[in-house]
């Protein structure tokens, strides 16, 4: 089970330095890709705006 970004995202960039295996991509709202994603919950721990939640 992979993470996803939720649209309260604000891009902040905290989240892409925290993941270990570089599943999460730049734009206007993140995205996790899910076939990369380890499911380490990395992300959501530092997400300011808690829009990181598993699917």
């Amino acid at each position: 089970m992979a993470y996803k970004i939720s649209d309260d995202c604000t891009a902040c960039g905290t989240c892409i330095d925290e993941c270990p295996v570089d599943a999460i991509s730049e734009g206007d709202i993140y995205v996790i890709d899910p076939d990369v994603c380890t499911d380490c919950g990395s992300c959501a721990d530092v997400c300011p705006v808690e829009a990181i939640s598993p699917e």
